[in-house]
């Protein structure tokens, strides 16, 4: 009978175990390497990197806004959306209100939503990459 008690024992002791890992994993979702919330963060710096610099050199129109170019406010309040405008098209990402500071770009009205999508966005990027339409040339 010891022997049966110990094994559902040891067995719960594993699902709670299992359980927990599940849970972390649900609210930490990863790759090997990072947490989506480390991913999120580190594209947010990068694209306050890459904006900023358009921004200062005059490179591409970027703009911040509170509110989307109706005047709603970004998803009810507490957000804000950084929009630049490649010879490629609109992208645009929206940032916890905390981050405000970190994106050193003219705030005003953004842009009408042309209705992209991240994919778009990302192959507004990538083309822009392809083409070299990404920075300004300087003389060497």
């Amino acid at each position: 009978m010891t022997y049966w008690v110990d094994r559902a024992v040891a067995a719960e002791t594993e699902v709670r175990r299992l359980q927990e890992v599940v849970d972390d994993l649900t609210a930490n979702p990863r790759d090997e390497h990072h947490t989506m919330a480390e991913v999120y963060q580190y594209r947010m710096l990068y694209n306050a990197l890459a904006v900023n610099a358009w921004a200062a050199a005059g490179t591409y129109p970027v703009v911040k806004s509170w509110t989307h170019s109706d005047g709603e406010p970004c998803f009810g309040g507490g957000w804000f959306i950084v929009v630049a405008t490649l010879p490629t098209g609109q992208v645009s990402n929206h940032y916890r209100a905390e981050h405000w500071d970190l994106f050193k770009v003219p705030e005003g009205v953004p842009p009408s939503y042309d209705g992209h999508t991240p994919a778009v966005a990302a192959d507004r990027m990538l083309r822009a990459l392809q083409t070299g339409t990404t920075c300004t040339t300087a003389a060497a």
